[in-house]
């Protein structure tokens, strides 16, 4: 007896309908499976459709944008949005501001928000969880309730107009205790007990067991971060009057006041800020699944 027909014959004494739900040892997509995929292509292109667009027009001349019915590629491939609107906009300025702002802040972050979590994690003292619940409290209490006398705190120390004052204030989060405080819980106990038995201080232990063990959760609040910080226009509008310190989203939105109807420069300008995100991703998107299962995140 051949191998297909090892397959095939315990297929046939279930009838022909079990013979065609499965063939050569797989089986075919149920309705239910056609359904679910055909809503994640949909639900795809709803959420990707609109920046797709917006890539490929910024690639179009000006004229093009107006055309009815619109298309979505471009008849004429131009690089002159790119060019003539970083003569216009002090393009590089906004995004090294931007750049220094984010990378400074998110490792701030990183530091801060382990050690925090490293302590109600892996230490055992009086009013521990108490301390926790108090930290994920602050999670319920708005941005625009603390945005003055946070302002206030900056301006007393002298960081308005000042890249400091946009770095330190949302260095160490809620979010960020919590999420690597549930990854920590995973690592098992024995390996810190271990390292103590052979001499390691607890900044060795830390620096060398905790956080490369951690290294998932690290990455997906170093997205969190990248994202709050790069996205982030409310703060900084309201700690920067200098134009020379303007983050790249307070730019962008200063050049569209200023050209409202000039949109393939912002457009084009819009495509540019969108880089940095998108490298970020790509290089600890294999940390991100990881990352969010094991803390917490899924719902479990």
């Amino acid at each position: 007896m051949t191998s297909n027909q090892a397959v095939i014959r315990p297929q046939a004494r279930g009838g022909i309908r079990s013979f065609l739900l499965t063939r050569q040892g797989r089986e075919w997509p149920t309705t239910g499976d056609i359904l679910t995929y055909a809503s994640l292509v949909i639900g795809t292109f709803i959420m990707f459709g609109p920046v797709v667009w917006m890539a490929l027009s910024a690639f179009k001349p000006q004229g093009e944008l107006y055309k009815l019915p619109p298309a979505l590629f471009p008849e004429q491939v131009t690089l002159t949005n790119f060019t003539e609107a970083l003569q216009q906009f002090p393009f590089l300025t906004y995004l090294g501001n931007s750049i220094l702002v984010t990378v400074v802040s998110t490792i701030l972050t990183l530091i801060i928000n382990s050690m925090a979590a490293f302590a109600l994690s892996k230490y055992r003292f009086r009013g521990r969880n108490a301390l926790f619940m108090i930290i994920l409290s602050t999670l319920v209490v708005p941005l625009s309730v603390i945005m003055i006398p946070v302002f206030l705190v900056v301006a007393n120390l002298g960081l308005t107009n000042n890249l400091l004052g946009l770095i330190i204030p949302p260095a160490a989060t809620p979010t960020g205790v919590f999420l690597l405080r549930q990854y920590m819980l995973t690592i098992p106990d024995e390996l810190i007990e271990a390292a103590r038995i052979d001499g390691a201080n607890e900044w060795r232990i830390y620096w060398q067991i905790i956080l490369p063990l951690a290294r998932p959760a690290l990455a997906v609040l170093a997205i969190f971060s990248v994202m709050w910080r790069w996205n982030d226009l409310l703060w900084p509008l309201i700690v920067t009057t200098r134009s020379e310190l303007f983050t790249l989203q307070i730019g962008l939105a200063s050049f569209q006041g200023a050209n409202a109807t000039q949109w393939h420069y912002i457009l084009a300008m819009t495509v540019l800020s969108l880089v940095p995100m998108t490298i970020v991703f790509v290089f600890l998107q294999k940390y991100l699944v990881k990352g969010i299962a094991t803390t917490g995140l899924n719902g479990s």
